[in-house]
């Protein structure tokens, strides 16, 4: 089905800025943008923030100039492509043709299998509203997963006077991407705060107003919060012949399966970035998203146009942020890389910045407060990354 068209699946903060990207090679067919749901493409970091002790303001992105033209179409999702014939096929039967397809479907969160009462998550505006609909003082919280999802939804309900329990398997919170030193220091935060943690165990049940941990204990539960982690949402490629083992395995360019004409962005894409070494990998940032979508939306609309070859490599540098009770955690490069983190200023319980090194060289550095030192910290890991680039 030979069509001059570029389809987005996926209507993400991602799929947005890839489409405005075609847009700006100088595309001038047609760009259809397919998300499952409802809604324009929104803002999710405040959701698990800010958006559950108030209702929230318009979360919605302002549509750039340079898509305007494109064409919505939501509360609809892809079940299915083809590359051979380039179509993908949606829900209700349609099947859009394409010269050019975007991989931007994104996470969905990643649910315990145990039976019992239904439980939340946080990933949509309209999980958001479930959960804020059962926070109110007094309201017993348990939150499972101690992630920054779950350790950002727990400060919130204490701001709203809920009591909250939060249970994971790790040592400390956010263990795998912060490290023990840091990680103590935020469990440190929270309990003085209110906050019970239950580590080192797994719910194993889940009844009508509490959740089984392994070793019998049974916490009384009004509202359960599954943070766990998210899954690609990558069922409608199967078939196609792409490595979607962990994602959607890209080029550095996010070139997939080796077509210049289907690109991935956004939390799905697993590519390789050398500003930290060849290994392809998944970065599930926010900035990750506007980033990987310019140059995904580059890389296709520059095929399309041919004009020209591809770009200088691309070596975004991640970074990205958690607000809890009033103090801001702020991250750049890759500091779950590191074998080895150091206090670089300050101190864990106050403020404070660790850096994270692998055979001795800065890979990230993660801040607790310490504002003004964000743009410094931030050069120094760029200015490492560029140094092994040379």
């Amino acid at each position: 089905m030979a069509t001059d068209r570029v389809v987005v699946v996926g209507a993400s903060l991602a799929g947005l800025r890839a489409a405005e990207a075609v847009r700006k090679t100088g595309y001038a067919g047609e760009v259809v943008v397919v998300g499952d749901e409802p809604h324009m493409p929104y803002n999710r970091p405040p959701l698990s923030k800010t958006a559950l002790g108030a209702e929230p303001e318009d979360l919605a992105f302002r549509i750039p100039r340079h898509a305007r033209d494109v064409t919505w179409r939501l509360g609809e999702a892809v079940t299915s492509a083809d590359l051979t014939a380039r179509t993908v096929t949606c829900a209700g039967g349609d099947v859009l043709g394409w010269s050019g397809l975007v991989i931007a479907s994104g996470l969905r969160p990643r649910r315990l299998p145990l039976p019992g009462p239904d439980r939340c998550v946080v990933r949509t505006r309209e999980d958001a509203a479930r959960v804020r609909s059962g926070l109110r003082p007094g309201a017993r919280l348990v939150v499972v997963g101690a992630g920054f999802i779950g350790c950002e939804v727990a400060a919130a309900a204490r701001a709203l006077g809920a009591e909250v329990d939060v249970v994971a398997p790790e040592r400390v919170p956010v263990q795998r991407p912060l490290g023990p030193l840091l990680g103590a220091a935020l469990q440190r935060r929270h309990e003085a705060h209110g906050v019970r943690f239950h580590l080192g165990t797994v719910p194993v049940g889940y009844r009508a107003a509490s959740v089984v941990l392994g070793e019998g204990t049974e916490l009384p539960a009004d509202l359960v919060v599954e943070a766990v982690g998210g899954t690609p949402a990558t069922e409608w490629l199967a078939g196609t012949g792409l490595d979607v083992t962990d994602g959607v395995l890209c080029d550095n360019a996010l070139r997939a399966g080796g077509r210049p004409d289907v690109v991935a962005c956004g939390d799905l894409a697993r590519f390789p970035n050398p500003l930290f070494d060849a290994v392809p990998r998944r970065v599930e940032h926010w900035t990750m998203a506007t980033d990987t979508g310019k140059r995904a939306g580059t890389t296709l609309g520059r095929h399309l146009t041919g004009s020209g070859a591809d770009e200088p490599p691309f070596t975004p540098l991640p970074s990205f942020w958690s607000d809890q009770y009033g103090f801001r955690l702020q991250s750049y490069g890759a500091p779950g890389l590191g074998d080895d983190s150091r206090v670089l200023e300050g101190d864990p319980d106050g403020e404070v910045a660790v850096g994270y090194h692998r055979a001795g060289r800065l890979t990230g550095v993660v801040l607790l407060g310490l504002g003004g030192r964000y743009a410094h910290y931030r050069s120094l890991v760029a200015e490492a990354g560029h140094l092994a680039l040379r």
